[in-house]
């Protein structure tokens, strides 16, 4: 019966170290890569510059002019869910984002803040002009796409829409995302984000969302990873030639 039991423990051990392994391997690879790689650089700070501040001694008119233009576009506004000041392309805007009863979803517009006269949405060029300024390295614009939607593996996913996206002509591949209703600066992406990315999916074990921690294929191998290493120490302590000589005199006394 013994013999039995220290068979089939080599089985599982066995066949479960083969099919958790290569789990194993992605999971220490990603690790890696995660701690050897500069978050900030992973972000893409070192290509881009950060937005100029808007000077204090600009003369600003009260943002109840932008609201009063809203309503007076035929906008029925229900509640306020954000209302800031930004700069866009160098010049002060305010950017409101609120709800109505006829819309299903919050609504974004942008107006001067000099005026309060409310401003369409970025253009392709103004995009091209503000990824220009933002972007670090003297390279050219290789092309520009509007994005009105993205799929769940879209390196621009969960972020405003509509947007432009900039690609410039560089070896890491960049590309800068406006948002073309919020009129700022939403993120940067590289092949060195793109590669984390990829690690992060592999690391978590979430195909779909790529940040859900909880997932049930992430807890099973969890546990069958914790099974494969306990295994490993019951046939560690089993076969230890010191433990095999106590159970010889042992059962040999008996």
């Amino acid at each position: 019966m013994k013999r039995n039991t220290n068979y089939y423990l080599r089985k599982v051990h066995r066949y479960l170290g083969v099919f958790i392994g290569i789990q194993f391997i992605l999971w220490t690879v990603g690790g890696l890569y995660f701690s050897w790689n500069d978050i900030d650089k992973v972000h893409g700070d070192h290509l881009r510059q950060q937005v100029p501040l808007i000077p204090a001694d600009v003369a600003l008119v009260s943002p109840d002019s932008a609201l009063y233009a809203i309503r007076e576009s035929g906008e029925q506004l229900d509640s306020l869910l954000e209302l800031k000041l930004i700069s866009l392309l160098g010049k002060p805007v305010w950017r409101i984002s609120y709800l109505t009863s006829a819309a299903g979803r919050p609504q974004t517009v942008l107006a001067d803040a000099t005026t309060g006269k409310l401003r369409e949405a970025v253009t392709e060029e103004e995009a091209r002009t503000i990824a220009r300024r933002l972007f670090v390295p003297d390279e050219p614009i290789a092309k520009v796409e509007y994005l009105t939607q993205t799929g769940p593996h879209s390196e621009y996913r969960e972020k405003p829409l509509p947007a432009w996206a900039v690609h410039f002509d560089h070896p890491d591949e960049p590309v800068i995302y406006i948002g073309a209703l919020t009129g700022t600066f939403e993120s940067i992406r590289h092949n060195t984000w793109r590669n984390f990315d990829l690690l992060w999916m592999l690391h978590t074990m979430d195909y779909e969302s790529r940040d859900e921690f909880g997932n049930w294929l992430l807890k099973t191998f969890s546990v069958l990873g914790l099974i494969t290493v306990l295994s490993g120490f019951v046939l560690f302590y089993m076969s230890s030639p010191s433990v095999r000589k106590v159970k010889k005199k042992f059962f040999s006394k008996n």
